[in-house]
């Protein structure tokens, strides 16, 4: 029953919520989604998507997060209409920001101020899986006013040679799979240390058992127990820092 009941709360919301959001970064047409807060608001989330682009799954976070009291916009690093269903052309997607941090930057940013003209003034930036290397990769570049934290899901983790973490960075809630076969437990151990040199304010949370993805629906990936606990532990990070 406690698992039908989290499947419930995961799904027992309108798929549309929200809204979605067209907006554009240096030509390019992006389509976001968008929900306010349910309650007084609290504070802003921007979500990062995975290598799948903004799909269902971020718009059910949204939802999630609109609930809990939080105006929450997922918004778009790949181009309006861009969302790839095959494992390679996700790796294409992907590997296009990775050779342009640059541009990928300017795109987040570009949500980020979207999220300004519609009331967002603290936020809080969260990702899953590519889109948690995404949030680091803001973090890193100490880019964007009103950031107070930074969250992954089963994100890359690994800081590029030439990037560093700057001092005054916010603080940092990384959730890791033990299992996660893609992304290894010394990525964890590195970014420990750097966050430690840099005197940057962490949690890092590591889950037994669970592989990459743990957090997607429906996945054979899906792990009840560590998606329960990651969002648990980032609600409080939400609620100490908003």
């Amino acid at each position: 029953m406690k698992k039908l009941g989290w499947l419930v709360l995961a799904f027992s919301f309108n798929a549309m919520a929200g809204e979605v959001v067209n907006y554009s970064s240096n030509g390019i047409a992006l389509e976001g989604y968008y929900a306010p807060a349910q309650q007084d608001a609290k504070g802003s989330v921007i979500l990062i998507h995975d290598w799948d682009g903004l799909t269902g799954y971020e718009q059910k976070r949204v939802d999630m997060l609109s609930s809990m009291g939080y105006n929450t916009f997922a918004i778009d690093l790949y181009g309006q209409g861009n969302r790839p269903v095959d494992t390679k052309a996700k790796k294409e997607e992907v590997g296009k920001l990775y050779r342009d941090r640059a541009k990928m930057r300017g795109l987040i940013l570009a949500g980020l101020d979207k999220a300004r003209e519609m009331g967002a003034e603290d936020v809080v930036i969260a990702g899953y899986c590519f889109g948690g290397a995404a949030t680091l990769e803001l973090a890193r570049s100490g880019q964007g006013s009103g950031i107070k934290g930074y969250a992954t899901f089963h994100g890359g983790l690994a800081t590029p040679n030439d990037q560093s973490y700057p001092k005054n960075t916010a603080p940092i809630f990384i959730s890791h799979g033990g299992a996660d076969s893609s992304i290894p437990m010394s990525d964890i151990a590195d970014l420990s240390e750097e966050l430690e040199e840099a005197d940057i304010p962490y949690l890092i949370e590591v889950y037994s058992g669970a592989p990459h993805a743990f957090t997607v629906f429906e996945s054979p990936r899906y792990r009840e127990v560590a998606d329960k606990r990651s969002w648990a532990t980032f609600t409080s990070f939400l609620e100490e820092n908003l």
